[in-house]
């Protein structure tokens, strides 16, 4: 019996931090046993914040690098760059012609962008289609996501039900999977985790880094269990153990936070290592990304056949 399909991505728009990590690349280790997985760094859709060659590509080395350091292995895992798959884009625009402009207004990136009254280009009005190709061109059976982009994969079931209605069945409709106790990790300003409000820990911080993102955790006034540490906290040590300690030093906040310190540093260090190791032999890491694209781009090509099919533009 096959093994089910998973499926997801991250954009490379910069460094990634722990709710990354918790909120979904660590499920892409997890799971990578229990399915065949794809997983594929986003760099067109980062490209809607990122015009700049020399960052861009330094953002891409850097994802790649963050996969296999968290322990992505290559041999269970098809690691893969998006815009070397042409069939995410013409899959895209086939998904455009099907899809209406109030429909795509809903989108939440959209909303957002229209409430500050940012200008809005068309890459973000139109990001929900080429997610949807990039998730329905493999067929998974799992997407897995942050609960802000559960949309995301709601979108792609959308235009899977109306492409099938239209041209009969041909996508398979992929379900999410969120990590329910992840889903909003504070930040040091106790606002969520987020590049955007740049309050994050970075995952494969220095120790340096790490004791000065911890000591600046913002906490309340009450003499009480500094909720925002320990929310941090849990997501590395056992609850069980942890209640006890924070309820022996209630209070004494200097002293919980150099704990999460050496906590996160006996997490992050391990990982941090085998980033260091992978980074100075680049020469194979971008050799596993050129064999992601060989495997990925097998799979995209008869996927797309079939859907050429399906519209009529296969004529010989």
């Amino acid at each position: 019996m096959s093994k089910k399909v998973l499926l997801s991505g991250v954009k490379p728009t910069g460094r990634v931090h722990i709710a990354n990590y918790f909120g979904a690349m660590k499920q892409f280790v997890d799971l990578a046993n229990e399915y065949e997985s794809y997983i594929f760094i986003a760099d067109y859709h980062a490209l809607n914040l990122i015009q700049d060659k020399k960052e861009m590509q330094k953002n891409i080395i850097d994802i790649l690098l963050d996969y296999l350091a968290i322990g992505l292995d290559p041999q269970k895992v098809t690691l893969f760059k998006q815009s070397d798959i042409s069939e995410h884009t013409e899959l895209a625009w086939i998904f455009d012609t099907i899809t209406t402009v109030p429909y795509l207004e809903r989108a939440h990136a959209y909303k957002d962008a229209k409430a500050k009254n940012k200008e809005i280009n068309v890459g973000t009005f139109n990001y929900p289609m080429l997610m949807a190709a990039d998730i329905l061109l493999y067929n998974p059976d799992v997407v897995p996501v942050g609960q802000d982009q559960k949309q995301h994969v709601e979108y792609a079931r959308d235009t899977a039900e109306k492409f099938n209605r239209i041209f009969g069945e041909t996508f398979k409709l992929p379900k999410e999977i969120i990590m329910k106790d992840r889903e909003n990790i504070p930040g040091l300003d106790g606002r969520k985790m987020s590049k955007s409000y740049n309050n994050t820990i970075p995952l494969f911080a220095s120790y340096e880094e790490i004791k000065k993102c911890v000591m600046s955790i913002v906490t309340d006034s009450s003499g009480g269990i500094p909720q925002n540490v320990y929310a941090i906290h849990k997501l590395i040590r056992g609850e069980d153990e942890l209640k006890k300690i924070y309820e022996e030093k209630k209070g004494n906040y200097k002293e919980l936070k150099e704990l999460l310190i050496e906590d996160l540093e006996k997490f992050i260090s391990p990982m941090r290592e085998r980033r260091e190791k992978f980074e100075q032999d680049m020469s194979n890491v971008l050799q596993i990304l050129k064999d992601g694209r060989g495997k990925a781009k097998k799979v995209a090509e008869i996927k797309m056949e079939e859907i050429r099919e399906k519209i009529g533009v296969k004529v010989y």
